[in-house]
């Protein structure tokens, strides 16, 4: 009936970023040991550990990746039939080549589920579950979860609840005719789509933020237990004692966090009421002509 299709940008060469929100140089190999670590911390053994295996997680990463990481990365998928790494000539390679990938592997399914997660955040282990259940022959809905959490990891670390619409972790379910794919839109703009399903009350990802963040800040709220969530979350053995040793007690950051909950309260509401409005189509439809 449908592929589900887990896709992620890895290191692919961006005209557009150039450098981290600390200004360091991206894609050297200090940027890409550091990346390493994150994805094999977080984002691999989350992803590893799903209920539901039936997906296919997708990686691009670029041409000039050099042997040791080609070799690092093979090693770490070897054992895992339903991940795939595939070489690119930078972004814009990226969209045209996740097309052709679908068409040549999809061609006998009438559906195809499209999911994003970037290289160094974390799913919870019924992610794809939950994108699947929401699966109803649609021609074309975006499946948004709209609940996580944010981890910060450096310069200490934080842990509290994320409240996130059209969020790095956003869903495509879409007919299999010549399909678009999730990355057809940056999940930002995907507030333009009015076929939209919102998943609420699970909190069904984490987001990790640490010094490389391109954009992300640590906006989390609320006092969340480590060892409430960890069984769901899985991540190395390694970080999960550094997170129960090191984590900051809410009461120490109750300001912050009462900060970020109204920030984060106002701004969903905000984005909500102008998409009701019909704000953003008419800021398209000016930004066209």
């Amino acid at each position: 009936m449908f592929d589900h299709y887990l896709i992620t940008r890895f290191n692919l060469r961006n005209p557009k970023w150039e450098v981290t929100k600390n200004h360091e140089t991206l894609l050297t190999d200090e940027w890409m040991e550091d990346r390493m670590w994150l994805f094999e911390t977080f984002c691999f053994p989350s992803v590893v550990a799903q209920t539901n295996t039936n997906f296919s997680w997708i990686l691009y990463l670029d041409t000039t990746t050099t042997d040791k990481y080609k070799q690092r990365m093979q090693q770490l998928v070897a054992n895992h039939p339903n991940i795939h790494l595939f070489y690119i000539d930078g972004m814009p390679a990226f969209s045209t080549e996740a097309k052709k990938l679908i068409a040549q592997r999809s061609a006998d399914k009438s559906y195809i589920i499209t999911s994003r997660i970037d290289n160094d955040d974390c799913i919870h282990q019924d992610f794809i579950n939950e994108i699947q259940q929401k699966f109803d022959s649609q021609a074309y809905q975006v499946i948004d979860i709209i609940n996580g959490y944010s981890l910060q990891i450096k310069p200490n670390f934080m842990l509290g609840k994320k409240d996130h619409i059209f969020n790095p972790f956003i869903s495509l379910i879409e007919k299999n005719n010549n399909p678009k794919t999730v990355w057809s839109n940056d999940h930002t703009m995907w507030k333009n789509e009015r076929r939209v399903t919102q998943i609420k009350g699970k909190r069904l990802w984490m987001s990790i933020i640490h010094e490389k963040n391109k954009v992300n800040e640590f906006n989390g709220y609320g006092d969340v237990s480590w060892e409430a969530i960890k069984s769901d979350f899985n991540v190395s053995n390694e970080i999960d004692d550094e997170i129960t040793a090191k984590l900051i007690p809410h009461k120490k950051w109750r300001y912050l966090s009462l900060r970020n909950s109204v920030h984060i309260k106002f701004e969903i509401f905000s984005k909500l009421l102008k998409k009701r409005l019909g704000i953003y189509k008419i800021k398209q439809l000016f930004s066209k002509s």
